[in-house]
């Protein structure tokens, strides 16, 4: 069968290890055209799809707001996309339709033939967003591909360590106690991995890695898989652990000191509170805070009491 990806010694050295750029085989496939995506759309779970919109200063994570479909098909959905300012997230699609239910089977054959890795959890996630839309400074605990089929985006990976992330933020994620999103400082950029993700390109960075994603002025599809191999379910369960530790005996342990005995107890430790009920964090599910209409699909009718975004002057 033909791989999807173009290998190099590099790339199966040091996938999940490094920041890797792949060219792939999928921007010309039929399964992202307009049409085949509004399809999909329809035939997607209505309660699954989210829908998100986000202000304009990308240090502002707290503008990034969760929105309601409000009964709109996949043609007014795909409007919306190409006028206004707005993030589709259809999770987990591989769940939900054939078709890329076996794309990511080859996928995931591909990843263990070529790295050598056992890959476990796959999830992938369909991105469909308008032009100049962002998405802010946040982490993701299990390891992520992201596969760019159509459009231009410019992304920033920046090292999993501190300042750029704290072992308390790291832990609270891991803990499900605070959302991904992370504070964040522009002069990081300077060390950044900074990349314009082309259609036909894909991009893989280490474990944690906080990124943050600006659209050009043009749609972009792209597909954000998450994935685990068993050291990376090995490193979640003991960030859990060290989050427990820190909150309930006031420990403060550090990821990047590692002792492997103490990991294993900690991975023994996290196991043991997740199979009786597991860390009982304050976060809060996310609230829609606008709703769409179909005359206007692309301009978002935010509720009252919402810090309504504005684009500077």
């Amino acid at each position: 069968m033909t791989g999807l990806l173009t290998w190099s010694d590099d790339h199966r050295h040091n996938f999940t290890k490094k920041t890797l750029l792949f060219s792939h085989e999928l921007a010309g496939s039929d399964l992202f055209t307009d049409e085949a995506l509004i399809d999909l759309i329809d035939r997607y779970p209505p309660d699954k799809l989210e829908v998100f919109s986000m202000g304009y200063d990308p240090s502002n994570w707290g503008q990034w707001y969760l929105g309601r479909r409000s009964g709109l098909d996949g043609r007014a959905l795909m409007d919306g996309v190409k006028a206004g300012r707005l993030w589709l997230n259809l999770r987990k699609v591989n769940h939900a339709d054939p078709a890329f239910n076996e794309l990511c089977g080859r996928m995931f054959a591909e990843l263990e033939r070529e790295s050598g890795q056992k890959t476990l959890k796959p999830d992938l996630g369909l991105l469909i967003s308008s032009p100049k839309a962002h998405v802010f400074y946040h982490l993701d605990i299990p390891l992520v591909m992201l596969w760019q089929v159509r459009g231009v985006k410019k992304l920033f990976v920046y090292p999993p360590t501190a300042p750029f992330v704290s072992n308390p933020d790291l832990e609270g994620i891991a803990l499900r106690e605070s959302d991904e999103q992370l504070p964040y400082d522009p002069s990081w950029d300077k060390d950044a991995m900074v990349h314009d993700l082309k259609p036909g390109e894909m991009i893989t960075w280490p474990q944690n890695a906080p990124h943050r994603i600006v659209n050009h002025d043009m749609v972009n599809v792209s597909m954000s898989i998450e994935f685990m191999t068993p050291a990376a379910i090995w490193r979640a369960n003991v960030l859990y652990a060290n989050g427990c530790l820190r909150r309930w005996f006031g420990c403060k342990p550090q990821i990047d000191k590692r002792v492997l005995p103490f990991e294993a107890a900690k991975v023994i430790y996290a196991r043991a509170i997740k199979a009786f009920g597991g860390f009982n964090g304050a976060k809060s599910p996310l609230t829609p805070r606008f709703s769409l209409d179909a005359t206007q699909p692309g301009v978002p009718q935010f509720d009252d009491g919402v810090d309504v975004p504005k684009k500077a002057a």
